[in-house]
């Protein structure tokens, strides 16, 4: 790690996008999510982010996260959403970084999806590593989740069943919750350069739960030891409506030029507002300190 990574301040924590995207590469919700997250040594992780980047920490500790969700209504910029193909359960193994910016962003690990041609595109134009599933979501009554998945011939055999009740609204998220689940762009290894892939979102609706099931052998399968304890953070949102931005470079000493050409402009910063308003506490909330991250399994 060279010194401008380790003197790149953070930016702060913020509930709400810093940032307003008015010419979207892609727009897509995010439905049903469910934030499963275990405390890990940033020396551990650090070896597996992009260059130029390091582990964001909060308190001296970084996390791992293992998050299920289902995805809507996936479309390029502002275009009508792909018809069957926009809507499928995706799950992934993510990490947290900061890269010479200060930017904090998400690695992603491991993306499953259950759509093939979203995979071979995720996978050929932004280098994410996508891997092809079968995948489920399935409800039982009003508060019970299940997931389950499964990577498909040529993967490696690798699996997960997770069930969770969800709990009460949050109302008001405290600095961990926002640390594991604010977080505006991603960083990715794209051909041999490290991006930043900026979104938008409103605020994350947030629930607490509870797992009463828990299989799964992605975390190891993406190259971090296998968890020995329970998540110490169970979250849970409805959901948000997002917007992506171009890409740009995530060094410092490179141009803060877009890669992507130019979508359509529009001005708000996220599709639908008047729907995602339904899914939003519209008013600011100052984060009170971090809480202790702990949580329990009912049966593993």
């Amino acid at each position: 790690m060279d010194r401008r990574e380790r003197d790149a301040v953070p930016r702060p924590l913020t509930a709400t996008a810093p940032h307003r995207i008015r010419r979207p590469v892609l727009s897509q919700w995010w439905t049903d999510v469910t934030f499963l997250h275990w405390p890990a040594d940033p020396a551990t992780v650090a070896p597996l982010l992009p260059r130029g980047t390091r582990p964001d920490v909060l308190d001296g500790t970084t996390y791992v996260g293992l998050v299920p969700f289902r995805m809507e209504r996936v479309a390029i910029g502002r275009r009508p959403a792909f018809p069957y193909l926009g809507t499928f359960p995706e799950t992934n193994v993510r990490l947290y970084s900061v890269d010479e910016q200060g930017r904090r962003g998400v690695v992603f690990l491991s993306l499953d999806a259950a759509r093939l041609l979203p995979v071979l595109g995720g996978r050929a134009g932004f280098r994410l590593p996508y891997l092809w599933s079968s995948m489920s979501i399935t409800r039982n009554g009003g508060r019970h989740l299940t997931y389950t998945g499964r990577r498909l011939p040529p993967q490696r055999p690798t699996s997960y069943r997770i069930s969770v009740e969800i709990g009460t609204e949050l109302e008001q998220p405290g600095e961990l919750e926002t640390f594991l689940t604010a977080r505006w762009g991603l960083h990715v290894d794209w051909y041999g350069r490290t991006l930043h892939l900026p979104n938008a979102h409103p605020t994350w609706p947030l629930h607490t739960a509870r797992v009463r099931h828990l299989e799964e052998d992605l975390i190891r399968a993406a190259g971090l030891p296998a968890p020995q304890e329970p998540p110490c953070s169970v979250l849970y949102s409805p959901g948000v409506p997002v917007v992506f931005g171009a890409p740009v470079p995530a060094h410092r000493t490179e141009p803060q030029r877009s890669i992507m050409p130019k979508a359509p402009t529009a001005s708000p910063p996220w599709p639908d507002r008047s729907e995602a308003e339904v899914l939003v506490d519209k008013h600011e909330r100052d984060l009170p300190n971090a809480g202790e991250c702990r949580s329990e399994v009912l049966d593993r």
